[in-house]
C-alpha cells in the first residue's frame, strides 16, 4: 500500500469492487439465460422472465450461504448435502414430487414451515420456466436409500446452476463438481462445472483497470487476461481438467482472439445442450466480445448457438464478473423479474464471507434474523 493511503478506505473500495463484480456475475448469468432463450430478441417492453438455469442458480447461491452458516454454527458441514436440500426446495415450489420432498425434509426439527428460508416466498421461483430433465429425474429419487440419485446426464444445467460457487473462493471450485454431480453423473459435466467456476474466480479477482476517468477503455485486455489466467491456473488432471479438456480450453481461447465472432465456429464448439458445450461456447463468446460496451452484442451472438440459453448464460456470467454490474444494460437489468432477488443473493453471499451476520457457535452475530433467512441445514 502506498504511503498515506487509508487502510479502511482501501478495504471499503475492495469490497465495493467485489460487490459490483458478484452482482455482475449473478445478473449477467440471468440476462444471458433470458436473452439466450429468446434467441437474442427479448420483448421490447414488460418484464423479462427468468429461465430455469437462473432459478436453480438462485438456490445454489442460497444453499452455499446456508452451508457456510451451518459450518460456522455446527463445526461440520457437507456442502453438497445442503445444496441438494436447496434443489429439493426448488422442486417442491415447482410442484415436482412435493409430497415426497416434504416427507424427506419436513421431519427435521425446523421442518414445520418447510420449505423454509426467504427464497421460498418468491413467486417467480415457483413458476415453470423450462425443462431440467436430469435434475428433476434425480431429485425424484430423493427417498430411495439404495441408489445414487444422479443420472448419467452431461446436460448444461450441471454447469449453469453451479456458477455462483465461484463467489465462495478457490477452495469451493472442487465443490462445484460435487454440486454438478448431485444430479449429473457424467464426468465431463462435472469437470466442465469445475472449469467454469475457476474461470469465473479469475474474472472476479482480475485487477481493476488503471485508466483515467472518461478514457473509454473497453476492457478487452482485462477480460482476455482473466480468461487466459484462469485457463493457465487450472490444475490439470481429473476432476479439474483432464489433459485433453485443458488443451481444448486453450485452443478455444486462441480461436476467440484470432477468429472472433464466427457463428459457424460457435456452432461447432457448442453443438448441443451439454455442459461442455455451454463452457466452450461461453468462453469463445466472452473472448470474442470482451469490450465493456459489447455486453448486449455478446449475448445476442451467444444466443445464436444451437442451445443459446446455456451459452449466453455462461457468457453473461463471465463478462459480468469482470466488468461489474454497472456495465450491464440498465434497460434489461431493470426489467428482469428476479433482478432484486439476484442482487440480494449477491449482497448476502459477500456478507456471509466478509462478516457472517449470524456469527458462529462461539461468536455472537450482528443480525438476529439471519438464521431465519438462511437456516443452517
Amino acid at each position: 500500500m502506498a504511503a498515506g493511503q487509508d487502510p479502511l478506505k482501501e478495504h471499503l473500495r475492495r469490497v465495493a469492487r467485489m460487490r459490483s463484480r458478484v452482482r455482475g456475475l449473478m445478473l449477467g448469468l440471468a440476462l444471458g439465460d433470458t436473452l439466450g432463450a429468446a434467441r437474442g430478441g427479448p420483448p421490447a417492453a414488460g418484464p423479462l422472465r427468468a429461465g430455469v438455469s437462473t432459478q436453480l442458480a438462485c438456490f445454489t447461491a442460497e444453499g452455499i450461504i446456508r452451508a457456510m452458516v451451518r459450518g460456522r454454527h455446527k463445526g461440520v458441514c457437507h456442502p453438497p448435502g445442503v445444496v441438494l436440500h436447496a434443489y429439493c426446495r426448488w422442486a417442491a415450489l415447482q410442484g415436482i414430487e412435493a409430497e415426497r420432498m416434504r416427507r424427506r425434509w419436513a421431519s427435521h426439527p425446523s421442518g414445520d414451515a418447510w420449505p423454509d428460508g426467504w427464497l421460498a416466498g418468491v413467486p417467480a421461483l415457483a413458476e415453470r420456466r423450462g425443462n431440467a430433465p436430469a435434475t428433476v429425474a434425480a431429485l425424484s429419487r430423493i427417498e430411495d436409500p439404495h441408489s445414487e440419485i444422479s443420472t448419467p446426464s452431461r446436460g448444461c444445467h450441471a454447469l449453469t446452476r453451479t456458477l455462483p460457487a465461484a463467489v465462495a473462493g478457490p477452495e469451493w471450485a472442487r465443490q462445484a463438481g460435487e454440486f454438478a454431480g448431485i444430479t449429473h453423473g457424467d464426468p465431463a459435466a462435472r469437470s466442465a462445472a469445475v472449469q467454469a467456476v475457476v474461470l469465473l474466480q479469475h474474472c472476479l479477482t482480475a485487477p481493476a483497470p488503471a485508466v483515467p476517468a472518461g478514457s473509454g477503455a473497453s476492457g478487452d485486455t482485462l477480460v482476455r487476461g482473466a480468461l487466459e489466467a484462469g485457463i493457465t491456473g487450472l490444475p490439470a488432471g481429473r476432476p479439474w481438467s483432464p489433459d485433453e479438456e485443458h488443451e481444448r480450453l486453450r485452443a478455444v481461447y486462441r480461436q476467440a482472439v484470432d477468429r472472433p465472432g464466427d457463428p459457424v465456429l460457435l456452432a461447432r464448439l457448442a453443438p448441443d445442450a451439454t455442459a461442455p458445450s455451454a463452457l466452450l461456447g461461453g468462453l469463445y463468446t466472452a473472448g470474442s466480445f470482451p469490450g465493456r460496451d459489447r455486453f448486449t452484442a455478446a449475448l445476442a451472438f451467444a444466443a445464436g448457438a444451437p442451445d443459446g440459453a446455456s451459452v449466453a448464460c455462461v457468457t453473461g456470467a463471465l463478462l459480468g464478473a469482470v466488468h461489474g454490474a454497472e456495465a450491464l444494460p440498465a434497460d434489461l437489468v431493470s426489467r428482469h423479474e428476479l433482478g432484486w432477488v439476484l442482487d440480494a443473493l449477491a449482497h448476502d453471499l459477500l456478507a456471509q464471507i466478509e462478516d457472517p451476520p449470524s456469527g458462529s457457535e462461539y461468536v455472537p452475530g450482528w443480525d438476529p434474523y439471519w438464521w431465519d433467512r438462511y437456516p443452517g441445514w
